[in-house]
């Protein structure tokens, strides 16, 4: 967990941290990324790291939830399956990323670092755990046409109409 030494630091220097952590993040997935990288980019002391972050880890999670919080918005289904909410929420969800200047650490996120992250999946689980098999196929369906679509743009149409086509099929299962 970030450390409040770090939220405490004057906002020009937290911020060009952040931006160092982005690039980073940006350009190396997180098992190739390096302190060392950004300690020099940032030019903080190597110390100076590890009094902000326990490590690489943490400093990505951190990085990683202030992407999340810029471009996502509120996905969570309400009480009532709604096949247009999902779509509308993930085509909305994909045009900001790729809109965004988080998009090249979000397409990393996906093909490569959300696998890296301890206990990412059991918190996944977790929160997918009380849904009923409808909304729970709905969010899974979600996330991975997420992924097809910043892993493979060109195809992102046709993804995009097998997505609404497999809620459509969800919604009349359920009828």
């Amino acid at each position: 967990m970030v450390k409040s030494t770090f939220k405490n630091l004057p906002t020009a220097k937290r911020k060009r941290i952040e931006e160092v952590l982005l690039e980073e993040f940006s350009k190396y997935p997180l098992a190739d990324a390096k302190v060392s990288h950004i300690v020099k980019k940032a030019d903080i002391a190597r110390g100076a790291f590890y009094k902000y972050f326990d490590d690489l880890t943490d400093a990505y999670v951190y990085m990683y939830h202030i992407a999340i919080d810029t471009i996502h918005m509120n996905m969570t289904p309400g009480d009532k399956f709604d096949p247009d909410h999902f779509y509308d929420r993930v085509v909305k969800f994909i045009d900001q990323t790729q809109h965004s200047k988080y998009e090249p650490m979000m397409k990393l996120h996906m093909s490569q670092n959300e696998y890296l992250i301890p206990d990412n999946f059991k918190i996944y689980s977790r929160q997918l755990l009380n849904l009923g098999p409808q909304l729970w196929s709905a969010m899974v369906l979600s996330h991975e046409v997420i992924n097809l679509c910043l892993s493979d743009p060109e195809n992102s149409k046709k993804n995009l109409a097998r997505y609404k086509k497999s809620l459509e099929i969800l919604a009349k299962g359920m009828d």
